[in-house]
């Protein structure tokens, strides 16, 4: 089972044909023109993109010349031009199938990088240090790294506890659960198992890590020179979660740690 596969029974709201979609394309773009240390007319990066929401929505705030998204889902990346069309840009654009935490080997020097729509659970702790390894290898002498995400020891561990069944979302038609099914303690992870309910179908296991926000920044610091956080209730933008951010990579460090 695969993540594709989950992703087609949940709605991330990242399809250009859909209003909501459209609604937090909008939020995006309206936050990222608000940060104006941001590069302009440089050359964007979107990991783990999905349908390239994010990438285009930084490319039209900042005039981009060069977009490239990458997903290890080779169907949503189709929807990458269909964004460029919605949001009437027109910068150079790349389409990427593989894995963000091999992105050095795969793509060219860019000046901004983006981790949108809270995809750090898909990294265990050894997958960061390589994703943030990758990322400043990839950037230019005074690239920004940019994550949205939330602070799930506070926000899940700590206010409202891990549940061992959870109701993920529904349709017209089903319902998505998932259930504990196990802990890796040489990883730092617990498994999921999706289901569609009525029927108890299975779709797929997913392998997820509860991240803090200092954990994060952590890492980063070792890999860029300068980083911090924006939160949520700073930019008061509801579209956007709190925003991680790192300048300036340490690119030697990350050679070092790829070797």
């Amino acid at each position: 089972m695969t993540l594709e596969k989950l992703y087609r029974y949940l709605n991330w709201r990242m399809d250009p044909r859909e209003e909501k979609a459209r609604e937090r394309f909008n939020g995006m773009e309206e936050f990222f023109e608000s940060l104006d240390w941001l590069p302009s007319n440089g050359r964007v990066l979107d990991l783990c993109a999905g349908t390239g929401i994010a990438g285009v929505a930084l490319a039209k705030a900042t005039g981009a010349k060069l977009l490239t998204v990458l997903d290890a889902r080779r169907d949503d990346l189709g929807l990458a031009k269909k964004w460029l069309e919605t949001a009437g840009i027109s910068p150079e654009l790349r389409t990427v199938q593989g894995d963000a935490r091999e992105v050095a080997n795969l793509v060219e020097e860019h000046d901004v990088a983006l981790l949108w729509g809270y995809t750090m659970p898909h990294f265990d702790p050894f997958d960061a240090v390589r994703l943030f390894a990758n990322v400043a290898l990839v950037l230019s002498e005074d690239g920004v790294f940019m994550i949205e995400d939330m602070d799930r020891v506070y926000w899940i561990l700590y206010r409202i506890g891990y549940k061992r069944f959870l109701i993920e979302g529904r349709r017209e038609k089903y319902t998505i659960a998932s259930m504990h099914e196990g802990y890796n303690f040489e990883r730092g992870t617990f498994r999921r198992g999706y289901y569609i309910l009525p029927g108890l179908k299975k779709i797929s296991d997913v392998e997820v890590h509860y991240w803090d926000i200092a954990t994060q920044l952590a890492i980063g610091s070792i890999f860029f020179r300068e980083y911090g956080l924006i939160r949520r209730d700073e930019h008061n933008n509801p579209k956007v979660g709190d925003v991680l951010y790192f300048k300036k990579p340490r690119k030697e460090l990350g050679l070092e740690t790829l070797r």
